[in-house]
């Protein structure tokens, strides 16, 4: 076997390409041939690993043909990851980019980023016209980034990121064909149930009105629910003064307005999200196609191109049905980032409580706080996300104390992103040096936290000295999440892998989470497959470390079952 081809499609619909050397080169004559799908299938046997511009514009075309690639890797992918470690975050990325620096030549910009188009084939799975270049440049880039590669702090794991964000992509595009079964009627007398009838014309329907009018007659005038700033004033006009409505604190509150507006605002959340509109754009055919884009966040998390694929309500849920005869198997990792945070600390004492499958927080509170779990989840929780008064302080002092590594391993990333240097994952995904409050949303960390958490700090603005701080808590936060979110990238690569002779399909996938559709009869290899990818997972990313990654998997028929 080979262990590289590159790959580019031609203007007809054919498609150029060469075996590789390890230098990156041509390792034999560069072949034309007339189709592209018929030149891949038929090496598929001796490739090894498929090296193309971009997974997004190849790989459908090759699933759509029962074509299905093993590893591949993704040009556009490398150079977005090598311009991050390079501090250099922000420059286009496309293998024309790419070409262009390598010669000194003006460098394009990327294409604007387009929305997705509910129930139709992803945006992010079109081509980009203009986009190809010739087979000979896309070589040259190629064997430049192998040379970037080389350059990095930690090449091999560099490597393995770039592998592991290539093999996201191939997920990915499987899942958003495979797509997540959902019942329509189902969904209909969810919406019901909750929100009342429908009215004409698209105005609210007749809970959401109902508890619209009990807030007014809270406030004893008429005050929009679902405006912000005019609830915010009606409190003040009440005499109780408020920074927001958050749920949390809103619920801290003593004023008859407060039930109704948490439950308006809950509802009128789901009729927005995942209402009567958003099934009729994004349900067809029996499947919810969401458009992932893996790394789509600073942090390496996953997003979606809308469809809210990532915030599916709990009581929607009830709505993701397996087909007859198949089950979902609903696979959540236990505690993952207080296991990611022992494995790239090397923390001993935190290694050793990690290195068990069962509840992380009861064997941290036996060694460190008298059998209390609630103060060492708050503890750990508290470094990893960054505490700044009351009793959390107390007991991160029990945890430095204890676990010394651990907590300096989270406090040398926060004193970094302070003072602006770059910060990496274990496998080297590199925050960029402006990182800071403005940017945790993007990367899919905590909006609200309760007082005393830098998560209730203002966002953005301020003076150097806050700005500063704001990029020390993102940084914080970053170097586990981020490598958590490496681990959850080769967990998947090694359950694709694991699943490709079965009839199981990935589904669904979030930062902890993984859905798999399978056959009733498969259920239980499947459910041994994901806890073997966790483990294999841990391996190939940390290292041999003791830290374990066990998963909670419930197979059900309903997913709102698996909780």
């Amino acid at each position: 076997m080979t262990e590289r081809w590159a790959v580019a499609e031609t203007g007809d619909g054919g498609a150029l390409l060469a075996p590789l050397g390890p230098d990156g080169r041509p390792a034999g004559p560069v072949l034309r041939e007339p189709d592209l799908v018929g030149a891949v299938r038929a090496r598929l046997p001796e490739a090894g690993r498929w090296v193309w511009r971009s997974t997004a514009t190849l790989f459908p075309r090759l699933l759509a043909a029962g074509v299905r690639i093993d590893r591949c890797y993704d040009i556009e992918v490398a150079e977005g990851l090598l311009l991050a470690h390079e501090g250099r975050l922000g420059e286009p990325r496309s293998a024309a980019a790419a070409w262009a620096r390598l010669h000194h030549g003006p460098v394009p910009p990327d294409p604007p980023a387009r929305s997705a188009e509910p129930g139709s084939q992803s945006s992010l799975f079109e081509p980009t016209a203009g986009a190809e270049l010739p087979f000979d440049a896309l070589v040259d880039v190629y064997a430049e980034q192998q040379r970037r590669h080389e350059a990095a702090e930690h090449p091999g794991r560099m490597r393995l990121l770039t592998a592991s964000e290539s093999a996201g992509m191939l997920v990915a595009a499987e899942m958003h064909r495979a797509g997540l079964p959902w019942r329509a009627d189902v969904h209909r007398e969810v919406l019901a149930e909750l929100l009342g009838d429908r009215y004409a014309g698209g105005g609210e329907p007749r809970r959401l009105a109902e508890l619209a009018d009990e807030v007014s007659a809270a406030f004893g005038r008429r005050v929009r629910p679902d405006l912000p700033a005019d609830v915010v004033k009606a409190f003040g006009q009440a005499g109780i003064k408020v920074k927001s409505t958050r749920r949390w604190e809103l619920a801290e509150l003593d004023h008859p307005a407060v039930q109704p507006l948490i439950e308006y605002k809950k509802l009128y959340r789901i009729w927005t999200a995942h209402g009567w509109g958003w099934l009729q754009d994004w349900v067809r055919d029996g499947r919810f196609r969401a458009e992932y884009q893996p790394g789509g966040s600073v942090s390496g998390r996953w997003t979606t191109n809308g469809g809210g694929a990532l915030q599916i309500p709990r009581v929607i849920r009830r709505a993701v049905v397996a087909d007859e005869g198949w089950r979902l198997v609903v696979a959540d990792a236990d505690q993952m980032e207080p296991r990611v945070l022992a494995a790239i600390s090397r923390d001993p004492g935190l290694m050793e409580v990690a290195g068990h499958d069962g509840d992380l927080y009861t064997a941290l509170s036996d060694r460190a706080f008298s059998g209390d779990r609630d103060h060492a989840k708050v503890a750990l929780l508290g470094a990893i996300y960054g505490q700044t008064s009351g009793d959390g302080l107390k007991n991160l002092a029990a945890l430095r104390r204890r676990f010394p590594l651990a907590v300096a391993y989270v406090d040398d990333a926060a004193r970094a992103g302070e003072e602006g240097r770059l910060v990496r994952t274990w496998l080297g995904r590199t925050s960029p040096r402006a990182a800071g409050a403005a940017d945790d949303e993007e990367a899919g960390l905590p909006q609200e936290g309760p007082p005393g958490t830098d998560a209730d700090a203002p966002r953005g603005g301020g003076d150097s000295g806050s700005r500063a701080r704001a990029r020390g808590r993102f940084t914080r936060n970053f170097v586990v999440q981020g490598s958590a979110a490496d681990w959850a990238l080769l967990m998947l690569a090694a359950l694709r892998r694991a699943t490709a002779e079965m009839r199981a399909e990935l589904v669904f996938f979030q930062h902890d989470e993984v859905i798999v559709h399978c056959p009733r009869e498969e259920a239980a290899e499947v459910a041994e497959a994901i806890r073997a990818a966790g483990e294999l997972a841990g391996r190939i990313t940390f290292g041999e470390t003791p830290v374990r990654f066990p998963f909670t998997t419930a197979t059900v028929e309903r997913y709102s079952d698996a909780k």
